[in-house]
């Protein structure tokens, strides 16, 4: 331990008075830590440093300081030092469980942080959600046009055509490119969806445009917001791990739900009184639980396929009259 101590100090110039192993995941150990000015900070080191780790541990650290940027926003870990192999950042705790009041709490700050915008759809950086990479370009950045569907039903209008590029529709143009159709892709090859699962994301891809509500601006989202990446400490709810990004804010909320974020009914309620939800956002749930469910087909196999196939399902009955 004391040779990788004396390696993350060395590589981002800071000095630690001890350093303890917290297990790990998606190739990425986890380390907590004093500094030597009393600090406790969490460290992430590459188990295989290399190009991937590189990005995803700048897209952290990039998420993080975006996302400490909004007024009024909820409070976020600061980055004490990141490089190609190692992400350092303040240790959070002790943790606790929230009260009805520390939930609307962050509701409110959620709102907020939505609220204070971003340039476009996607952003400036690379992203990442696990180990898997996430694009973040802006629609503007390239042709879509010819954007390729498998199995488009007839009379349907791809989201990369004309009609998905007007105000209306960014989002849904961008949400399909960069979240939905990359995932389907790499679930299809892998086998870990059947033809007829892919064809239900199809269906949805295809009609994108009226299941996306109405239009709304680019808001700062956290991009990974379900529960464990929330923690709870000195009343306040504090985001952690973002594929953060300019995007649509119901996605936040609908990642809350998925895997049942603690007092979400306040959470909600909070988040409505600071800044009003547009109408009919909860049938809007499921689309925006797509591309999460997508990600765990990808990295964890067929047995999500079932509660993937059943939000699609829900996003097309949502679809309005």
């Amino acid at each position: 331990m004391s040779s990788l101590t004396q390696r993350i100090g060395e590589a981002l110039g800071i000095r630690f008075a001890g350093l303890r192993e917290a297990g790990g995941q998606h190739g990425v150990r986890h380390l907590t830590g004093t500094l030597a000015d009393g600090r406790e900070v969490f460290v992430k080191a590459a188990a295989s440093p290399g190009d991937e780790a590189a990005a995803a541990f700048a897209a952290e650290a990039n998420g993080l300081r975006w996302l400490a940027g909004a007024d009024g926003g909820p409070p976020v870990p600061q980055v004490i030092g990141v490089s190609a192999e190692f992400l350092v950042i303040e240790l959070i705790g002790p943790l606790e469980n929230p009260s009805p009041g520390v939930a609307r709490r962050f509701g409110a700050d959620l709102a907020r942080m939505h609220a204070a915008g971003a340039p476009a759809f996607g952003a400036p950086w690379p992203g990442y959600i696990a180990s898997l990479p996430l694009d973040n370009t802006p629609l503007d950045n390239m042709p879509l046009d010819n954007m390729p569907l498998d199995n488009m039903p007839p009379g349907s209008t791809p989201p990369g055509s004309n009609q998905a590029r007007n105000g209306e529709s960014d989002w849904a143009a961008w949400y399909a490119e960069r979240r939905l159709l990359p995932y389907l892709r790499r679930a299809r090859d892998v086998r870990a969806l059947e033809t007829a699962e892919t064809r239900q994301l199809e269906a949805v891809i295809a009609m994108i445009g009226e299941l996306a509500g109405p239009p709304e601006p680019p808001s700062r989202i956290h991009g990974d917001l379900w529960s464990g990446n929330v923690l709870w400490s000195a009343g306040r709810g504090w985001p952690i791990d973002p594929a953060a990004h300019g995007g649509h804010r119901e996605t936040d909320l609908a990642m809350l739900a998925l895997f049942g974020a603690p007092e979400l009914a306040e959470i909600l309620r909070g988040y409505a009184e600071a800044v009003p939800l547009a109408a009919g956002w909860r049938a809007r749930v499921p689309l925006h639980q797509l591309h999460p469910l997508l990600v765990h087909v990808c990295l964890f196999g067929s047995g999500y396929a079932p509660q993937l196939i059943a939000a699609a399902r829900a996003a097309l009955a949502g679809r309005p009259s």
